[in-house]
């Protein structure tokens, strides 16, 4: 190790020029990685919702509807000619409206009323229109343009391009602000003005280059684009830190800087490796996941971790002796004070807030089990938002609805109108759209306009479009798939395919909540097997796992107690996130500790402890908090705003029970992890100091 320490530090000029260029080669190949803002492309492969769309992209040439245009103060003619104008517009591959399913040339006060109502009511138009997705961003603007502000537009395709154009702009906007507070944070942690710029130029280094790699994967989610960076920024903060005290403390023993820094090098590996590893650990245990946004994101940040600890191992040492002498030239005086007041403070009241962690445990648990849920993205926007306002004017008028299709083998007619038939008993259906409704199954093929026979029948399928009085999600809605599914069963079974948003939903659901135990256990159970290896004992481990456990349950119970509804992928993805970021709180703080009652007594080693480590901890935790407060406050996209809120509310969560209850931890099981007993006696007047950061 030091040899190659060694190796570093007489190849600074050079490593420093490779990293440069690779920083700058990154800004560049970020741009080239493309984000995709759709979630249920993440759904498996092999989902039944997935094939269905596969098998419909092979059959027919336009796709599921997935826009809804509502128009007002219209008559009858002019829908028909705004139907025409949205037709030609570029990226619009269709468009349905009442025509389709009744003879608009007979008075509409004959026609069956639930029918009518779902496409014309109060002289407004409501339009299915199916937007060619390479195309979105354009063809919705243009929808945009035509309607004016005398229209609305919903779906799924309108909430995908909204979150393409909004989500870039904010997180440009939460990126800045962060970076400030962070520079903030650093100024008031460390004891040179230069120290917080080479530490964010370290960081800016590592980001710049994971985000630049990213292009391997050729797309990425916009949850990942939009977390990414603040998250590794977050996360990987103390690595630098750390190095950079670790080398000021060497240098007091040894003048002679390159010496110095191999030696500072040579004693943080072990601490910065340990608190990297279960970081990654946190992060790979999202790779899991069959939905397949759990791997994106878990990919990119474990790679961005890694990265970080590459760049800080290498990269920072070339760095900091570049600039060292700059460094002493602008020393200021210590702006933290030293805690240890605030230790005699935990000293005291860790042992009843043992009692009530210990009452938490339980109640935190079930609670963070019990909330209610978001599965798909069809509640992103509030109401505040234009997108939240378009689907509220549009649900005022015309209530939840939605667009199914479902594919049965073409040649059986009679077969499909008694599928038909059945599927127009359940009351959620207010229209179908296939060639037995529109034909009847005893009037050949050829009596039928072209255009309209190619979007309903192909060689192999033949295609039923079902308008549907339901929300995009909910139980009402997976129970409407279900009864949908089970009648195409009993007419084709094995052979018909059902898509749609709420297809989708269901699909998201069923695969997102399989996964929920599965990545959990493996995550907790691959920590606890690495700080059984770092920390070499059994009690240990477990004593920190629970801690930080019990702090995401307790994070991830309050929306239950509020009455909040929880996006399931935030709240699959921050139990992950939280675990692998905050456990090196507890990582340090339990190190620390045992390094303390080699010469103090167990009370004086908690409040040595806590003065040695509350400012390492503060510094991280700030961070992570701040980031996930400006996400959850930034963004208009509802799950990177819970996100965000899951990310703040969890990391002070964690510092608080890392601060609190764990030194009550500590020094109640003290004789089952420390081996020799430390000597009895009062505090040194002035304990020698430790420069020791959470990772």
């Amino acid at each position: 190790m030091k040899k190659f320490y060694t190796g570093v530090v007489k190849c600074r000029k050079a490593i420093m020029v490779l990293f440069i260029a690779a920083a700058i080669a990154g800004l560049f190949l970020s741009r080239l990685v493309s984000v995709n803002y759709d979630i249920t492309d993440y759904l498996p492969p092999d989902s039944p919702s997935t094939v269905a769309l596969d098998v419909m992209g092979e059959e027919f040439d336009g796709g599921i509807p997935n826009a809804r245009v509502m128009i007002r103060d219209v008559s009858v003619v002019q829908a028909l000619e705004y139907k025409e104008k949205l037709k030609q517009i570029d990226g619009v591959q269709e468009v349905t409206w009442l025509d389709d399913v009744v003879d608009v040339r007979e008075p509409l006060e004959t026609q069956e009323t639930d029918t009518v109502e779902a496409y014309y009511k109060d002289d407004t138009a409501l339009f299915t229109v199916t937007v060619e997705e390479e195309k979105r961003l354009e063809a919705v603007e243009a929808m945009r343009e035509l309607v004016g502000e005398n229209g609305a537009l919903t779906g799924n395709a309108v909430s995908t391009a909204t979150a393409t154009t909004d989500t870039v702009a904010e997180i440009s906007r939460i990126v800045v602000v962060a970076v400030l507070f962070v520079l903030l944070v650093l100024i008031l942690t460390t004891n040179s003005w230069v120290e917080p710029l080479i530490v964010l130029g370290g960081l800016g280094v590592a980001i710049l280059i994971n985000n630049g790699s990213n292009l391997i994967f050729g797309e990425i989610s916009f949850v990942t684009n939009a977390a990414g960076s603040i998250l590794q920024l977050a996360v990987s903060l103390d690595y630098s830190v750390f190095l950079i005290h670790r080398f000021e403390e060497c240098r007091k023993t040894n003048p002679n800087v390159e010496e110095a820094m191999v030696d500072a090098l040579c004693k943080s590996t072990g601490s910065i490796l340990s608190s990297g590893l279960t970081t990654v650990i946190g992060f790979v245990a999202l790779c899991l996941m069959r939905f397949l946004l759990g791997p994106d994101l878990g990919l990119a940040l474990a790679k961005g971790v890694a990265l970080s600890l590459i760049t800080v191992f290498i990269f920072m040492p070339a760095l900091i002796l570049s600039l060292h002498k700059l460094m002493d030239k602008t020393r200021h005086k210590n702006f933290m004070p030293s805690f240890r007041g605030f230790g005699r403070l935990v000293q005291k009241l860790m042992l009843p807030l043992v009692c009530v962690f210990l009452v938490l445990v339980v109640p935190s648990y079930l609670a963070s089990n019990s909330n209610s849920y978001y599965y798909g993205s069809s509640h992103m926007f509030n109401e505040e938002t234009r997108m939240g306002k378009d689907i509220a004017q549009v649900e005022a008028v015309f209530g939840q609805s939605d667009s199914y299709v479902l594919l049965v083998p073409a040649g059986q007619t009679a077969v499909e109108k008694e599928l038909s038939d059945e599927l127009h008993t359940l009351p959620e259906i207010t229209g179908i759209i296939s060639y037995v409704d529109m034909a009847g199954s005893e009037i050949p093929t050829e009596f039928l306009d072209a255009d309209t026979l190619a979007q309903l029948q192909s060689d192999n399928y033949s295609r039923m479009v079902l308008s549907v009085d339901a929300d995009y999600e909910g139980e009402e809605t997976f129970r409407l798939v279900e009864q949908i599914r089970e009648i195409a069963e009993k007419y084709y079974p094995g052979t018909y395919y059902l898509a749609g948003e709420g297809v989708s939903s269901y699909d998201l659901m069923n695969t997102v909540t399989a996964d929920m135990v599965k990545v959990n256990a493996i995550a907790i159970g691959a920590v606890l097997v690495v700080l059984l290896i770092l920390q070499k004992s059994i009690v240990l481990p477990v004593i920190l796992v629970l801690c930080i456990e019990t702090a995401i349950w307790i994070n991830l119970s309050i929306p239950y107690f509020a009455g909040d509804i929880v996006f399931y992928i935030a709240y699959l993805i921050i139990s992950s996130i939280q675990l692998g970021a905050t456990v090196d709180y507890a990582i340090l703080f339990s190190d620390r500790y045992r390094e303390a009652r080699l010469t103090y007594s167990k009370k004086d080693a908690i409040v040595e402890t806590v003065s040695a480590v509350t400012v390492s901890v503060l510094t991280s935790g700030s961070v992570l908090t701040v980031v996930g407060f400006l996400l959850g406050k930034m963004s208009s996209n509802g799950l990177l705003a819970q996100l965000g809120m899951f990310l703040g509310v969890g990391a002070i969560c964690s510092l608080v029970i890392v601060l609190f209850v764990l030194p009550g931890f500590l020094y109640l099981l003290d004789g089952l992890f420390i081996k020799k007993s430390a000597k009895e006696h009062k505090p040194r007047a002035h304990a020698k100091k430790h420069d020791v950061q959470a990772g």
